[in-house]
């Protein structure tokens, strides 16, 4: 994707400003990007933070002492590809859009980015993790013409299973509003919890993807549990324990989970059609890296999707914020 494919984006702009830095310090990942606009390239180096075996995560004081120690790592191997040069500066500050929503492991990165925009002196952008995961899918699909009216979106991953409506902002890039969400556990922790469950090392999403691959039966047909635009996973857990407790193969196991997703976050896409039309709909979050979920989605119509590469936490999509940001002459 080259800034000239940006809309609204012209060369007198790309001759102005052309490399911008991306930092994203999630709870499960370090990583950071340089979205090179001359060169439609963006560079990338991230890292899983370390998880004992048989854990399912981490304390955010841990998250914050291994995002410390890694960032200085992080940032070398990213400039080892391409020269430390920058005009702006993208972090995400916060989980989600929202003033309220916070997380300590977050201030790693920002303090990072902060740093470097004042060594530098150049502009620091704040967005959050929701908006850079969503920024890097219409990035790595070649659709950031959907910035230019409301689209629906998910976010599917550790700590989040919400569908939220995208409208263009000048001021921020895009308004998220909520639509909808798990109401109590999220799909990346029932991938987690029931990849544990089978033995599996968390983070356990492409472990269980291949062990699903094994087989192509189901042992019995997912059905969502849905209250209004909202859906419920807790039970997803209790139902691959109930198979596992029956000596049901694990493969089966792993593919009923996933495939129980895969029908739940249509279900979801499906209720939000009701209130808000055909819109077009983007599926962010390392959940949706999972080929057999993409696979079961797109069955059902046209969708977007992030490249493997730009799927799961990165800081891509953060770079791409600056580099928005920058051209409309936002203020930091």
């Amino acid at each position: 994707m080259c800034w000239g494919h940006m809309p609204g984006r012209t060369a007198a702009k790309k001759a102005e400003m052309a490399r911008f830095l991306g930092i994203d310090t999630s709870n499960y990942t370090t990583s950071a990007a340089l979205y090179d606009t001359e060169r439609c390239r963006i560079y990338q180096a991230k890292r899983l933070l370390p998880v004992k075996p048989g854990e399912a995560g981490l304390r955010q004081s841990d998250a914050v002492f291994h995002h410390t120690r890694q960032l200085p790592q992080i940032m070398d191997e990213l400039f080892s590809q391409t020269p430390p040069m920058f005009d702006a500066i993208g972090v995400s500050a916060r989980p989600r859009s929202g003033e309220e929503s916070y997380m300590p492991c977050f201030l790693c990165g920002e303090g990072v980015g902060s740093i470097l925009a004042g060594t530098h002196r150049v502009p620091l952008y704040q967005t959050s993790h929701q908006i850079g995961h969503i920024l890097a899918v219409l990035y790595s699909a070649n659709a950031m013409h959907l910035l230019q009216a409301p689209f629906l979106s998910f976010h599917v991953s550790g700590g989040t299973t919400d569908c939220v409506l995208c409208t263009p902002d000048p001021a921020q890039c895009l308004r998220i509003e909520p639509v909808s969400t798990s109401l109590d556990l999220k799909a990346g922790q029932a991938v987690d919890r029931v990849g544990l469950m089978l033995g599996l090392q968390f983070p356990c999403g492409s472990t269980l993807e291949q062990l699903a691959m094994q087989c192509d039966r189901l042992p019995t047909h997912p059905r969502p549990v849905m209250k209004g635009l909202n859906c419920c996973l807790s039970g997803l857990q209790n139902q691959c324990q109930h198979l596992l407790d029956q000596g049901t193969p694990a493969p089966q196991i792993a593919l009923y989970c996933l495939m129980a997703i895969a029908e739940t976050v249509y279900a979801m896409t499906k209720a939000a059609f009701g209130v808000y039309g055909q819109l077009p709909v983007v599926y962010a979050g390392g959940v949706m890296s999972n080929q057999l979920i993409r696979r079961e989605i797109c069955r059902h119509g046209t969708a977007y999707f992030a490249a493997p590469a730009f799927s799961c936490d990165n800081a891509a999509g953060v770079a791409v914020y600056a580099a928005l940001s920058a051209e409309e002459g936002k203020q930091p």
